[in-house]
Parts: C-alpha cells; sequence; structure tokens
C-alpha cells in the first residue's frame, strides 16, 4: 500500500499578483535611476549623445505640438494648425486635459514658456504672441514681434525665440522687444530650421525641424556644443511614423526629468542622455 502524500501542494500564484510585482519591479529600476548623484543629462555629456527611454506617458495623438513644457507637476502644450490651435494643461500620467483654450482660426499656434508667472504663447504667420495666467487661461495680453514664430523658452531673465532660421532672439519680457539676435553655428556653419526650444541648465535645447536631433547652444556664443540624436524613438511598435516631426522638449528642473514628444506622436517620453557610443 502506497504511503499517503503528506507535502502540501503549491498553489499557482495569482495572474493579478504577477502583474504587481512586474509593477514594482519596473517601479524599482526607476527609482534606482533616481538615486542621489543620478543625472538625466550628465555633468560630463559629450558632443554626441543618444537617449534611453525611462518612462512613457500617453499624449494625444491629433495634437500638432508646437510648444511643451513641464512645471508644478503638469504638462503645459501649445497645440498648432489653423482652426484647431490649442493651448492646453495635461496631465501626465494619463494626458488627460484638465485645461484648454482655443485660439481663433486666424491663428496657428506656435512656441510656448513661462516666466515669472505668466506663459507666453507664439503663432507662427501673424506675428502676434499672447500672455496668459496659467492658473486659468485667462489672457493678460498680446505682444508683437517682426519675424515668423517657432519655438520659445526662458533662461529666467528674458523671452528666447526661433523664427525656422539660425538665429536666436532675446526679448525683454517687460517691453517686448528684441534685446539682443544671437547667431546660431555648427562647425563655423550657420544651423538654421531651429523649431521648439528649452533651456537647460545653462545651454538652449533646440529641435531642428524635420530631424530626429537637437542642438545644445550656448547661449552667449551661440556654439553648438552637442547634438543629441533621438532617433531610437522611432523603434518598436507604436513609436511614431516617420512624417511626424520630433518637437516638443520639457524639462523638470527640480526633479531632473526630462521630456520628449512630437506632432501628434501618441506619447511623451521621458529620457535620459549618455554620451554616444564611438566606433
Amino acid at each position: 500500500m502506497p504511503m499517503p502524500n503528506t507535502e502540501t501542494p503549491h498553489k499557482p500564484i495569482p495572474f493579478r499578483m504577477l502583474i504587481a510585482l512586474a509593477a514594482l519591479l519596473v517601479f524599482l529600476l526607476v527609482m534606482r535611476l533616481r538615486l542621489p548623484g543620478y543625472h538625466s543629462i550628465p555633468k560630463n555629456l559629450d558632443a554626441n549623445a543618444s537617449i534611453t527611454v525611462l518612462a512613457k506617458y500617453p499624449h494625444d495623438s491629433a495634437a500638432f505640438t508646437q510648444g511643451l513644457l513641464y512645471a508644478d507637476g503638469l504638462f503645459y502644450e501649445s497645440a498648432g494648425l489653423y482652426g484647431q490651435s490649442t493651448l492646453r494643461k495635461v496631465e501626465p500620467e494619463t494626458g488627460a486635459v484638465l485645461l484648454e483654450k482655443r485660439l481663433d482660426a486666424q491663428y496657428f499656434a506656435e512656441g510656448l514658456a513661462l516666466l515669472e508667472g505668466k506663459l507666453y504663447q507664439l503663432t507662427w504667420k501673424e506675428n502676434t504672441g499672447f500672455i496668459y495666467d496659467p492658473q486659468d487661461f485667462r489672457q493678460l495680453g498680446a505682444f508683437s514681434y517682426p519675424t515668423e514664430g517657432w519655438g520659445l523658452t526662458t533662461d529666467g531673465s528674458s523671452l528666447i525665440l526661433s523664427d525656422g532660421s539660425a538665429t536666436l532672439y532675446f526679448l525683454d519680457p517687460k517691453t517686448l522687444q528684441t534685446t539682443r539676435a544671437l547667431q546660431i553655428s555648427l562647425d563655423g556653419a550657420p544651423l538654421d530650421r531651429l523649431n521648439e526650444l528649452e533651456y537647460i541648465r545653462g545651454e538652449i535645447y533646440a529641435n531642428i525641424w524635420y530631424t530626429d536631433l537637437i542642438a545644445r547652444i550656448d547661449p552667449t556664443s551661440g556654439e553648438v556644443v552637442g547634438v543629441i540624436d533621438c532617433g531610437s524613438l522611432r523603434d518598436g511598435e507604436g513609436a511614431p511614423g516617420p512624417n511626424d516631426v520630433l518637437n516638443g522638449i520639457a524639462y523638470d528642473a527640480r526633479g531632473d526629468r526630462l521630456y520628449l514628444t512630437g506632432k501628434n506622436w501618441p506619447w511623451i517620453y521621458e529620457v535620459s542622455l549618455q554620451s554616444a557610443q564611438t566606433p
């Protein structure tokens, strides 16, 4: 007569528990990367850099992104096209639009910057910018400029505007008049098609229109001190298509987090930078 089996049978781990454990592992990995001493943008970054995706967040693929910034835990986005232009306040985790202001159909929205508690939004060919209260998007004023409006950022004292050329314009936020024009060059040659801008740790980051490249610009000399290749964002299932232009840079200075997106992209990517491997 066989002896009875006294061992307790193993119970399968519930599927929900496996999902929870996987989510916990991902969370711990991301948090490990954010330990003190970790930087999304290394201090010794070489001239040629690449990216690593840390996380991705839902983004409205109908949004023709022209300007993006991060403030107080939220994304602020300027989306373009005539008849579809908006200013948006977006919750990062869900992509939910918490507040939206539609522009008149005659305006094509462009770059966006936040300075001294005011949002500044450009338009493309209308030579008109708008000033808003970031809390409720109430319009506080308007201003004009003689060039096209493409990208907009701030160094904390001036607004910095691109117009698609190789020139960046510094504007006094009190008078909204140009105080300086900076010529941008790469290896001694003018670098044009400068688009969306973000001021990050003493440098101007600029999308180069219709490329997957971001230029890092010295705001004093105008020299390009580095180029970031973001082409890996085109890889994998659900990646943006080849005609959907990379155009959106946001930086969380307090949390040292860098975000990238583009026109009609389904995701906003949180990335880190590293020096590119050379053969």
